[in-house]
């Protein structure tokens, strides 16, 4: 089924305003296209900023403006402001939200060299959200569900959602944890690692024993983490998280598994 015109103009405006051809338009029928544009922004280290009063909202540079009759355009400059770009038409006037296109980072944490290899220190699955992690010595991994025994191989994580990705696998570097004195479960990641940079891993293939992944995004702290865990966690673990995976390649991964970038 083909995009509708405000998938498709959504999709035009997100490419002008970054410098892309390649923004995915949802098809009509697409139950949760903002989810779609979400994640293929995340993969590139940005995110949509929702605008309180788009009317009155006074930036220097493009913004996605949604217009009223199913229509998006680039919106550009201080009030009383200005389309630059409506593929659809429309004016200032009718525009009903906002969205500013941000960096996930002010500052970007230097890739380390020498760190593209590393092992398998811990592995942790928990049955069902937010229910306690458990360490095991090895897990198999499936295409597009992730381990065996935890709560996102069945769709059932607080994060699940079937228009989204990067959840079959989740990785954080033992090095952190080590820092902050957390136990390896305590991370709620699955996979603990040690030796490898995991940030440099986003958009690239990489292995963990026998299985194939494909680094989606950082998996940065969240409030969820912080009422599982410890107050401050949010502030800790900044740029520092670990990563969100998709596993491509179904295998086993084991305490002591080589973890690879390909």
């Amino acid at each position: 089924m083909p995009a509708t015109d405000l998938h498709s103009a959504v999709a035009a405006c997100l490419g002008r305003i970054i410098g892309a051809e390649d923004v995915p338009a949802p098809p009509a029928d697409h139950p949760d296209p903002w989810t779609v544009w979400r994640v293929w922004l995340a993969e590139r280290r940005l995110g949509l900023v929702p605008i309180e009063s788009p009317h009155t909202f006074a930036w220097p540079g493009p913004w996605l403006a949604v217009l009223k009759g199913d229509r998006a355009a680039v919106a550009y400059g201080s009030p009383p402001g200005g389309l630059e770009w409506a593929p659809l038409g429309g004016e200032f006037e009718d525009v009903e939200a906002g969205y500013v296109v941000a960096a996930h980072h002010l500052t970007e944490r230097a890739t380390q060299a020498g760190r593209d290899r590393g092992t398998v220190e811990a592995l942790a699955v928990a049955p069902a959200a937010e229910a306690p992690m458990r360490t095991i010595g090895e897990a198999r991994a499936h295409t597009g569900r992730g381990l065996e025994g935890d709560r996102y191989f069945d769709h059932e994580g607080t994060f699940s959602n079937p228009h989204s990705n990067g959840h079959d696998l989740t990785l954080i570097e033992a090095e952190v944890v080590d820092e902050l004195g957390l136990p390896p479960d305590e991370a709620r990641r699955n996979v603990v690692t040690r030796g490898i940079d995991l940030n440099a891993l986003v958009g690239k293939r990489f292995r963990v024993g026998g299985v194939e992944c494909l680094g989606r995004r950082l998996c940065e702290p969240c409030a969820h983490l912080q009422r599982l865990t410890y107050p401050g966690i949010l502030r800790d673990l900044v740029h520092r998280g670990g990563l969100r995976a998709d596993v491509v390649g179904d295998g086993t991964i084991r305490i002591g598994d080589a973890v690879v970038a390909e």
